[in-house]
């Protein structure tokens, strides 16, 4: 996989990982509701406004990362720290709209604006308007989970352009104990599971703060830009899979990249998808000082994977577009390969 697909995965994941923790941290109330999409929306009003502190284990692919998180909710701000406990170092910071990703094994430190993204929750996306058209909600039965009697809900996709989702909610306080992303066979992709929890009514600063050290370490700031995207074209895709409509429109700079990239999202009310469109650098030599300073930058064709995240690379009329969403490979290569150019008076219409 070209560096670059890394640079546009590397946050994405970060924002992955911090969505999965966020499903601690619900408030305690008296859960009565037999409708399993009560409890998801009472799950989804809880993540917004609770602090909390845990360990979780991640498992993807095949791997366990343990994981601490710790989340703070003052004066209608939103702060968290996700630090990896396996020995890699990394930590990701978020304080409202800004993310940090610290990665120590890469002496690099990479920041991205997220403006009104809300919770990072990717893991369980916010249930949004139109997920019942694409995406059946069912109560399994009940179950325990860290000794604790838990609603079993089950979200299952309609078709094979999303995956589904498994949540374990604490019947007294609707907290989520444990979660799972699954395909469209109900293959577990990706699982969270809590050992430690604990709500704390206050959080200082200092819990919040990076411990890596960041001396030398390069930063890399990733948009959004403050110049737009090129003046008389825009990218959109032709096409979409059902349900899927445009959530934001913006530029952002992509790594060392000196032109912003076009950033387009996509949701169905559940699942997103990124779209990255940018100006097609010429191919520079793959070795000597070039290759060292990461600058050979080919154009990227294909398909890659970071975790439960699917990117899709190609090339449409000189500039190099990338999907990425924790969805099917088929979505992001159906959205990929329908980008076309447009003019902006067509963007404005389209």
């Amino acid at each position: 996989m070209r560096r670059r697909t890394a640079w546009v995965l590397h946050c994405t994941l970060a924002g992955a990982l911090l969505g999965a923790a966020l499903l601690a941290g619900a408030p305690l109330f008296a859960a009565t509701s037999e409708d399993p999409r009560q409890w998801l929306e009472k799950m989804t009003h809880a993540l917004a406004t609770r602090n909390y502190e845990g360990i979780f284990f991640h498992l993807s692919n095949g791997q366990v990362e343990t994981m601490r998180i710790v989340h703070r909710y003052r004066g209608g701000r939103v702060s968290e720290r996700l630090e990896s406990l396996d020995g890699s170092g990394r930590e990701y910071i978020r304080s409202n709209d800004r993310l940090t990703c610290y990665l120590p094994d890469q002496h690099t430190v990479l920041v991205e604006m997220r403006p009104g993204s809300g919770s990072f929750l990717s893991s369980l996306p916010h249930f949004g308007k139109g997920v019942n058209r694409f995406y059946q909600i069912d109560a399994l039965p009940n179950g325990r989970v860290l000794g604790r009697v838990v609603r079993v809900i089950a979200v299952n996709p309609k078709d094979q352009y999303r995956f589904g989702y498994r949540v374990w909610l604490d019947q007294q306080s609707a907290l989520p104990l444990k979660t799972q992303l699954c395909d469209a066979h109900g293959r577990v992709l990706e699982q969270i599971l809590f050992a430690r929890l604990a709500l704390p009514k206050n959080i200082p600063d200092r819990d919040l703060k990076p411990a890596v050290a960041r001396a030398d370490m390069r930063w890399i700031v990733q948009g959004p830009s403050a110049h737009a995207a090129p003046a008389l074209l825009g990218f959109r895709p032709s096409a979409l899979p059902p349900g899927f409509h445009l959530t934001m429109a913006g530029a952002q700079t992509l790594g060392s990249a000196r032109e912003p990239a076009e950033h387009l999202v996509y949701s169905d009310g559940l699942a997103t998808v990124s779209v990255f469109v940018e100006a097609r650098r010429e191919e520079v030599a793959s070795s000597g000082a070039a290759a060292a300073a990461g600058t050979a930058l080919a154009p990227m064709h294909g398909l890659a994977r970071v975790g439960s995240e699917f990117a899709f690379s190609t090339v449409v009329q000189g500039h190099q577009v990338t999907a990425v969403g924790e969805v099917p490979a088929e979505t992001v290569e159906y959205i990929a390969h329908s980008v076309k150019a447009l003019s902006r008076a067509d963007v404005v219409r389209h």
